[in-house]
């Protein structure tokens, strides 16, 4: 996988749990990972759209990208009691959790987002673009458009005004 700006990653990190927590894996240890790896994926892509320079990076990681409470409660996640266990949730992006979701519900916008990072990324984000079956079944839940509307639909008009796709190639 490719570099991240380093300022990214708790961000990535924070975010891509969120999305595996809400939408699990149904199957055992290695559905959890590659579930997990097409969240990642997934996640990592929404993020370099969303801040890509190293400014942006800079200034996300100074003002913070917001949390998940929203996306808590339009997942019917029950809010966690605040805490030390819990501090990852502030470093959720409710746009990038959108954006992701977004691009695992969709694979022609997930081909159309990682074909805007350029060319010497495309084959690091086959799990998201090309998944095979066993990744399929992984991430159904995560995959499944009805499941994650909600969350989609906060930020979709963003992402697809982005990368110029308009509404045609919506999730």
């Amino acid at each position: 996988m490719p570099a991240v700006h380093t300022d990214l990653t708790p961000l990535i990190a924070a975010t891509t749990r969120w999305l595996t927590g809400a939408y699990p894996s149904p199957g055992g240890a290695v559905s959890q990972a590659l579930g997990e790896a097409q969240a990642r994926q997934a996640v990592t892509v929404a993020a370099r759209l969303r801040y890509p320079t190293s400014v942006d990076a800079a200034l996300v990681a100074m003002a913070g990208p917001g949390g998940s409470a929203r996306l808590d409660a339009l997942a019917g996640a029950v809010a966690p009691a605040a805490g030390r266990e819990h501090a990852w949730r502030s470093w959720v992006d409710e746009v990038v959790a959108s954006w992701a979701a977004c691009l695992l519900a969709s694979p022609v916008l997930a081909r159309a987002a990682v074909d805007a990072l350029g060319d010497a990324v495309r084959a690091d984000f086959r799990r998201l673009t090309a998944p095979a079956a066993r990744d399929l079944d992984a991430a159904a839940l995560l995959r499944h458009p009805d499941l994650v509307l909600p969350v989609a639909a906060l930020h979709r008009a963003d992402l697809t005004g982005r990368l110029g796709t308009g509404p045609a190639l919506a999730c």
